[in-house]
């Protein structure tokens, strides 16, 4: 494998996982919509944003260790696909619990290349 294909391999994950964060916590947003007063705003968002919390730990630990964190990220697609129920519709699947086994997947490559 050349060089570009291996640089490819090594960014793509850790790109796609920081933008899936930041997809992610845009549902965070709504809840600015609500009429709520400031603590509960604050509770809000903070409990809107556990998903992309439990992302970016996932992100560090495989940006150290890529064999683990793809393994932990096939596990948060599974957490992903029970606990959101994602299996019942193809397109929440899509855009939530699929773009994870991606990462976790690529990750496991790249370990698997060094």
């Amino acid at each position: 494998m050349n060089e570009k294909a291996k640089k490819v391999i090594y960014w793509a994950p850790r790109i796609i996982a920081i933008l899936f964060i930041l997809f992610i916590s845009l549902f965070a947003l709504d809840v600015f919509s609500e009429d709520y007063t400031f603590f509960q705003t604050i509770i809000g968002l903070f409990m809107h944003l556990i998903p992309a919390f439990i992302l970016i730990a996932a992100t560090c630990i495989a940006w150290k260790n890529e064999f683990v964190g793809g393994f932990v990220f096939i596990g948060i697609f599974v957490f992903f696909t029970i606990f959101f129920n994602t299996s019942r519709e193809i397109i929440t699947f899509s855009l939530i619990s699929l773009p994870v086994l991606i990462i976790g997947l690529l990750f496991l490559l790249n370990s698997k290349q060094k």
